[in-house]
C-alpha cells in the first residue's frame, strides 16, 4: 500500500483511508471489525471518523462509530498501528442530540467534544483531530455559489485555533486539520499559525470525485503549496460512481436507496455524467469504481481517498483498486466528459 506523508508532519499515512460512517448504523460492530482487520492486513494504517457518526445523524447512533473502533482497539491492542482521525462538529442547530442543539467551535465545545471522543475511543490521544465543518455561513455541504450573511455571531478561526492548541499542548491531539472548507477559511488557518503560535493545519477533507473536483478551482493549489493535503470524501459520490444505480435501480442495501434524502449526487447532471464514466470505464475493460478511485488517488495534491463500504466484496474491490494504473487516454477521456459535465454535483 502506496503512503504520503500527512501534510508537513512525520505520519506517513496510506492513500487509502478506511471510512467508518456507516458503522453502527449500517454496519454492526461485527462488520466493521471485520473491516478493520482486513484493511489492516492490506496496509491501511489510516482510519477516519467523528463524533457525528453514525450517519444519518441521530441520537440513538451519536457516537457509535468511535464506540466500535475503541472496542476494536481494547481487542485487538493495535491502537499504534494506525493512524486515527476524528472530528468536532460545527453548529450543530440541525442536531439537536448534539449538546443540546448549541454546538459550536469554541474552547468550550471543542475540548467537551474531544474529551468524549477520547473516552469512547478508549484512547489517551488522536493523531489528526479536524474542524468536521466552518462555524461561520459559507458554502459546504453541496453548496457551489457564495451568499454573503450576516455571520457576526461566529465563533472567530482564531478562538477555534486557539482550543485545538489547547488539545495540542496537552498531547490529546498531535495535529489538526480542517473539513468541508474553502480556499479562504484554509488561508485564515495558515496565517494565523504562521503569525501566532499556533499549530498549521496538516490536511483538509473536502469532497473529491468525478463528480465533484471543485476542489481543483482554489484548494487544490492551497493544498499543494502549504502541504495541506487533500483527505478525499466521497471519492465514489455515495456509491453512485459504481453504475449500480443508473437506468433507475435501487439496490436494496444501497444507501442512497436507504436513505432516499441524500440526493448530493443524484441530479440529472450527475447521472448523465455518471453513465457517461461507467461507460468509459467498461470500453477499457474496468470497473467503474475502481476507476474512479484509481483517478481521484492519482491527484498530485491527494494525501488520501477515504473509503466506505458497507460490504467486504466492496471494501477488498476498492482496496485493490490501488493496484489501477490509468493510461493517458484514458486520462483524456475523462477530461473530455468533465468538460462536458464539470461538477455537476458540487
Amino acid at each position: 500500500m502506496k503512503q504520503h506523508k500527512l501534510g508537513n508532519s512525520d505520519i506517513d499515512v496510506s492513500v487509502i483511508c478506511l471510512g467508518t460512517m456507516t458503522w453502527g448504523e449500517q454496519n454492526s460492530e461485527t462488520d466493521a471489525f471485520e473491516q478493520m482487520d482486513y484493511a489492516t492486513a492490506h496496509g491501511v494504517n489510516f482510519f477516519d471518523t467523528a463524533e457525528l457518526y453514525a450517519i444519518p445523524p441521530r441520537a440513538e447512533t451519536y457516537g457509535a462509530t468511535e464506540r466500535i473502533i475503541g472496542n476494536w482497539f481494547r481487542k485487538t491492542g493495535k491502537r499504534h498501528d494506525i493512524v486515527l482521525a476524528s472530528k468536532v462538529c460545527g453548529p450543530t442547530g440541525w442536531c439537536p442530540h448534539i449538546r443540546g442543539g448549541k454546538a459550536r467551535l469554541d474552547a468550550t465545545n471543542i475540548i467537551a467534544a474531544c474529551e468524549d471522543s477520547l473516552r469512547r475511543l478508549q484512547t489517551d490521544y488522536i493523531d489528526l483531530y479536524q474542524v468536521h465543518w466552518p462555524d461561520r455561513n459559507t458554502n459546504f455541504f453541496g453548496k457551489l455559489g457564495y451568499a454573503a450573511e450576516d455571520d457576526a455571531g461566529a465563533i472567530p478561526i482564531e478562538e477555534t485555533l486557539e482550543a485545538l492548541n489547547l488539545l495540542v499542548q496537552q498531547g490529546k491531539v498531535r495535529h489538526i486539520g480542517i473539513s468541508n472548507e474553502t480556499p479562504w477559511g484554509a488561508m485564515q488557518y495558515l496565517h494565523l499559525a504562521a503569525t501566532k503560535p499556533l499549530p498549521r493545519i496538516v490536511s483538509i477533507q473536502n469532497p473529491y470525485s468525478l463528480l465533484n473536483r471543485s476542489f481543483e478551482i482554489g484548494l487544490a493549489e492551497v493544498s499543494w503549496r502549504e502541504q495541506a493535503g487533500l483527505l478525499a470524501y466521497s471519492p465514489l459520490a455515495f456509491g453512485t460512481l459504481s453504475g449500480k444505480y443508473l437506468h433507475g435501480a435501487k439496490p436494496a442495501d444501497g444507501r442512497i436507496t436507504l436513505f432516499p434524502a441524500y440526493t448530493r449526487y443524484t441530479n440529472p447532471q450527475g447521472v448523465a455524467a455518471t453513465a457517461a464514466y461507467v461507460e468509459l470505464a467498461h470500453k477499457h475493460g474496468l470497473d467503474p469504481a475502481q476507476m474512479a478511485l484509481a483517478f481521484v488517488c492519482s491527484r498530485p495534491f491527494l494525501t488520501a481517498a477515504i473509503i466506505g463500504a458497507t460490504s467486504m466484496q466492496q471494501l477488498a474491490d476498492n482496496i485493490a483498486s490501488m493496484d489501477l494504473a490509468l493510461s493517458d487516454e484514458l486520462l483524456d477521456s475523462i477530461e473530455m466528459i468533465h468538460t462536458t459535465y464539470p461538477n455537476p454535483c458540487p
